[in-house]
């Protein structure tokens, strides 16, 4: 492992990032810009949220020691791909950039919009199981000699430092919107599910760390190189130990996002029964005990 100061203090230019963070800022204080017009005020915290979170965060992975050593280091791109993934879209879903856009757009962008979102691909993916399952997927690749060829590519490391962030969004974001009525049963399969997937996330790092061969089949990293930087066995093994982690980690803010659905869908079930007149309570009260009656029968 390199040392606090070396890994703090390294930097490089990473020019897909950039355009990104920028393509970013630029439609979000547009989109608070033209809320202020209408003379509605967008509440500052969300704004430093997205920004130094969100975005800093993602100017902190791919600009900083991560990005600079991902070619290199295989435990430094498995780490940085994890983050772009998970860390990155939660500091930007807190900026809430999709109420943000829902408050701010009219007529039809704001119809396709919600539509977008209500539609069943986005539902899946925002699903906290396919998140999970999405997760386990990826992680097997750095299992595989493939790791090496997506590692040792500019071509991946663009396409990974736009895809990655772009689909954690889409998992994480649909679930802010609260129109989205889920049921008690959905719910409670999903918890299963991903108590389940508790065990097999582990998987990927667990299967890397105990390997005694380089799995990636790439030797040493030519050139002089810094005495802290470890061999090509070590490295991958600290790659199993930071996923094998983080795949541990990544599940806690999943169950943390189960148990929020549920709280609403739970708060919007009681406000529909208090809704109910005495005569229909009675109603559903007799139609419960005559299907009770019919199972018993």
């Amino acid at each position: 492992m390199p040392p606090i100061l070396t890994f703090l203090t390294t930097w490089h230019f990473d020019a897909v990032a950039l355009i990104a963070i920028i393509i970013y800022a630029v439609l979000y204080v547009t989109a608070v810009r033209s809320l202020r017009r209408r003379g509605h005020a967008w509440p500052l915290r969300l704004t430093v949220y997205f920004f130094v979170l969100g975005l800093g965060s993602f100017a902190w992975v791919s600009f900083g020691f991560l990005g600079t050593f991902s070619t290199e280091l295989r435990w430094a791109f498995t780490t940085r791909v994890v983050l772009l993934l998970f860390v990155v879209p939660a500091g930007l879903s807190l900026g809430k950039p999709i109420a943000l856009a829902l408050i701010v757009l009219r007529g039809k962008p704001r119809r396709v919009l919600r539509a977008v979102l209500r539609s069943w691909p986005l539902r899946l993916i925002s699903n906290a199981v396919f998140a999970t399952l999405f997760a386990l997927a990826l992680f097997m690749i750095f299992v595989t000699p493939f790791a090496g060829v997506l590692r040792q590519s500019e071509l991946s490391q663009a396409i990974f430092t736009l895809a990655v962030p772009l689909m954690g969004l889409l998992i994480i974001l649909p679930a802010s919107v609260r129109n989205v009525r889920v049921t008690t049963f959905l719910i409670t399969a999903q918890f299963l599910l991903v108590f389940a997937e508790l065990m097999m996330d582990a998987i990927p790092g667990i299967v890397i760390r105990i390997q005694e061969t380089v799995t990636d089949h790439l030797g040493t990293v030519a050139g002089v190189l810094p005495l802290w930087f470890p061999s090509p066995l070590r490295d991958q093994q600290l790659s199993g130990d930071l996923l094998w982690a983080i795949a541990e980690v990544v599940d806690i803010p999943v169950l943390a996002l189960l148990f929020i659905v549920w709280r609403r869908s739970d708060k919007r079930d009681a406000k529909d029964v208090d809704k109910l007149t005495d005569e229909q309570m009675d109603e559903l009260m007799r139609a419960h005990l005559r299907g009770r009656h019919q199972a018993g029968a």
